[in-house]
């Protein structure tokens, strides 16, 4: 990875050149087509600012530490581009595990879902009756004609053995 060193109002020395190599350098274990990296050091005010830029096939990962010492600067800046790579990486992960856990679900036909369709007479009746008619029927559930509304409902036998019915109600259009 090619390393670009700009500095402002100090003086570039080997040493500095080589830390800052080396700290950008890590960033090469997150993905290995780095395209090149940037980094800017310069002082304000007895602050020491490093900014690091890392340029990458479509991504670009930038982050500006500030501390009281420029490597304590180029340390916060470099950790702080591992995190975003590292993040970067992870996202890139899951989205490529995401696409070939649905590409594997397209290979496998889903599983058909059997149903049988029960014809069964309505008359009009009360709940009460229909209840009625139910617990005598032994059955699970029973649709019928409401006596008053006009609509069909279902009276069905739950768990705790109470009965419960099921009334439609039209969705109203905003």
């Amino acid at each position: 990875m090619e390393i670009q060193l700009t500095a402002k109002q100090l003086k570039v020395t080997p040493a500095l050149r080589e830390y800052v190599q080396q700290k950008m350098g890590k960033a090469q274990k997150y993905f290995d087509h780095i395209v090149w990296g940037q980094a800017f050091l310069f002082v304000e005010k007895r602050l020491h600012k490093a900014e690091m830029i890392v340029h990458a096939p479509g991504q670009t990962f930038r982050a500006l530490a500030t501390a009281a010492d420029l490597y304590s600067a180029i340390d916060l800046a470099s950790d702080k581009v591992d995190a975003q790579l590292k993040k970067h990486k992870e996202r890139v992960k899951t989205r490529h595990k995401a696409k070939t856990s649905e590409t594997m679900s397209e290979a496998v036909p889903p599983a058909t879902t059997t149903f049988s369709v029960v014809r069964q007479p309505v008359e009009p009746i009360s709940p009460e009756r229909a209840i009625e008619d139910l617990d005598a029927a032994g059955g699970r559930f029973l649709a019928f004609l409401d006596r008053d509304s006009d609509n069909i409902h279902v009276v069905y036998r739950r768990d705790d053995e109470t009965f419960a019915v099921v009334q439609p109600v039209r969705k109203t259009r905003r």
